[in-house]
């Protein structure tokens, strides 16, 4: 079963060096596999597996097209063949495959048939990309788990894929929570700037995952993240004023309509 809060070794020291990939280096190459998948915007998508225990990066690009290395302007025009899709990087003595796809269906809605207009009114659409026999067996039982659950059809396609046919998005639409204005002071304590580093990052992808879920649930999730994770002190501070500002603004919701159940 996935989990969707980060578990780490909490540590007593306030100032930790800045090393954003280490938890990543510290997993055997063995023990790291790669799942690309495709369920509308790959913003909401990529932040919703950053979520995961066991996900320890994200990236957000462009597969199942034919032009080599597409920007996001050639994508949207719809030409290329290819949909915003985000490759996973996860930890599988922590979380399976499996996993990954059953989390896959409560990322968007699988029954919306706008998917069904792709390539001709829509760049995006829902797939499960695979890259091997065992992927495509446990994908399509993974879907007919799902479909028995609701009354709508599925339209997701599970589709083969070699994994060096997934091309990189521009820098600004990686980890795209983590990198609006509002948390500015976040993203650039991280000192991260070109587009390898956004993808390389494991706390980037655990803090993007965060950020873009409601202020209620983001604070709590946030503060719990802080108290679990090695963070220098700029980062600590920057995510430590998010979290005054959201409960503040939680604060004066509630005494303008005491109704509002907190």
């Amino acid at each position: 079963m996935y989990k969707l809060l980060p578990k780490s070794t909490i540590h007593d020291s306030d100032d930790f060096p800045n090393s954003q990939t280490a938890s990543v280096s510290a997993i055997p190459a063995q023990c790291q596999r790669q799942a690309v998948l495709a369920g509308g915007s790959f913003w909401v998508l990529e932040s919703a597996f950053g979520r995961v225990d066991g996900v320890v990066k994200t990236a957000a690009g462009y597969c199942g097209g034919t032009l080599r290395k597409p920007s996001y302007t050639e994508v949207l025009g719809g030409k290329t063949g290819h949909t915003e899709a985000v490759k996973v990087t996860y930890d599988n003595t922590k979380i399976s495959y499996k996993s990954l796809c059953d989390f896959f269906w409560e990322t968007h809605d699988p029954t919306n048939k706008i998917y069904l207009d792709f390539g001709v009114g829509t760049h995006q659409r829902s797939a499960i990309f695979c890259s091997n026999e065992e992927e495509r067996k446990q994908a399509q039982e993974s879907k007919i788990r799902r479909q028995m659950k609701l009354n709508k059809r599925i339209v997701t396609k599970i589709l083969a894929l070699d994994i060096s046919d997934f091309f990189l998005a521009e820098n600004h639409h990686q980890k795209h929570y983590l990198q609006e204005t509002s948390y500015f002071r976040v993203c650039d304590s991280l000192g991260l700037r070109s587009t390898q580093q956004f993808v390389e990052s494991n706390l980037a992808c655990k803090l993007n995952g965060i950020l873009g879920v409601e202020a209620k649930l983001m604070a709590d999730n946030l503060t719990k993240f802080l108290k679990t994770q090695e963070l220098t002190k700029q980062t600590m501070s920057a995510c430590e004023e998010i979290i005054l500002e959201l409960v503040r603004n939680e604060d004066e919701e509630y005494f303008e309509n005491p109704r509002i159940a907190s």
